[in-house]
């Protein structure tokens, strides 16, 4: 088998949790499948330390050095090689830029895990709706494929021209995770993992959490949400976790529920349901808001259950809090999705031959159906 040259254009280093799911986690098993992947980081460690560490000054100011370092990887890729674009390749500059790309002809897929396109064309900003406002459909419409993480952004690939989609779903490493089954407690523990930014959707189901937690003596564990949650969360005993790569896994092994909370809006829709997977790969029942990919993940009655008002997050967690032995069903289903469906082995021979069909103009796409088809093509039943 002829090895194949591809180069990564990420957004940002590992330490970047789209960089790290959607494409650096699938190095190691890529390789096993004859494929050699250069990563060239748009945005390094220290972008990212300062950026979270809310340093918004200190993250910017060395930007346009980054962008210039990119524009030279972009000339040094190797020729005959295949290029992997995360999203796009500088952020919020005009599209002529990137389409210097298509004028190597060096055939590429464009990545997407979320709602990148929003970041434009719903920008409060007029000058940036104008001008950026269709840039990322112009991307998706140049490349030789696109890889959607949900149906949301495949409809959107295809609305803008899109000659290939496929979709591969955010998964897990499901050897990094091990199922549990804590059976009866003393306190049945609700967990939440996100990151400052998602966490104020917590907020928008807080009466329901604060009367299952009263009626039940449960509590919340929150993994990577800071202090300023809990203000909002007055009167629910809460356990902040900070987050690591090294120790997700084993916090969250700690809860007894997992939980998604979302708005319905266009944002929300583009999410890829990455901490319901986490969830279910640790043998944990979710309860989640039915807004995008959720309603393809959660199975009610199987996996977890899907809860669209108050009422709907109340009933569903005090149905869990209460019973050990549904707990463990949905979470034993749960696990069985992943491996299944949502796991770094499942998904790896697609994403191979999806790299791999761009050298092919006959090949045919991997599993690709109609984005508005009724399922995605993470082989959910």
């Amino acid at each position: 088998m002829t090895r194949l040259k591809v180069t990564l254009f990420s957004k940002y280093s590992r330490m970047g949790a789209s960089s790290r799911l959607r494409s650096m986690q699938y190095l190691p098993l890529l390789a096993e499948h004859g494929i050699d992947v250069e990563v060239c980081e748009l945005f390094p460690d220290a972008y990212l330390q300062a950026r979270y560490g809310g340093s918004a000054f200190s993250a910017k100011k060395h930007v346009w050095k980054y962008y210039w370092r990119r524009a030279r990887q972009l000339h040094g890729a190797a020729r005959g090689s295949v290029l992997w674009i995360e999203g796009e390749l500088f952020p919020y500059l005009p599209y002529w830029l990137e389409s210097l790309l298509r004028r190597s002809a060096m055939p590429f897929v464009a990545e997407y895990d979320d709602a990148l396109f929003h970041n434009y064309d719903l920008s409060p900003r007029a000058l940036v709706r104008r001008v950026l406002g269709r840039k990322i459909d112009r991307v998706m419409q140049q490349a030789s494929c696109v890889i959607a993480g949900n149906r949301y952004l495949a409809e959107r690939a295809a609305q803008a021209g899109a000659e290939r989609i496929d979709i591969i779903p955010t998964v897990v490493d499901a050897r990094r995770y091990t199922p549990v089954a804590h059976g009866e407690r003393a306190q049945t523990v609700i967990g939440w993992i996100g990151s400052p930014a998602t966490q104020k959707y917590l907020l928008d189901i807080r009466h329901a959490l604060a009367a299952v937690c009263a009626r039940h003596d449960a509590r919340l564990l929150l993994v990577g949400a800071n202090a300023q949650v809990v203000d909002g969360l007055a009167g629910i005993p809460v356990e902040l976790a900070a987050w690591s790569e090294d120790t997700e896994a084993a916090t969250i092994a700690r809860m007894d529920i997992g939980i998604m909370p979302l708005v319905d809006g266009p944002w929300e829709r583009g999410k890829c349901g990455y901490k319901l997977i986490q969830y279910m790969a640790c043998g944990l029942p979710v309860v989640a808001s039915p807004v995008g990919v959720n309603v393809d993940i959660v199975q009610p009655g199987e996996n977890g259950y899907l809860a669209g008002d108050d009422a709907a997050w109340q009933d569903a967690m005090q149905r869990l809090t209460s019973d050990a032995s549904l707990r463990q069903r949905m979470g034993r289903a749960g696990r069985e999705q992943v491996e299944r469906e949502y796991s770094l082995a499942a998904q790896a021979p697609r994403l191979a031959a999806v790299l791999r069909g761009l050298l092919r103009s006959d090949a045919a796409p991997v599993g690709r159906a109609s984005p508005t088809a009724e399922h995605s093509q993470a082989g959910r039943r």
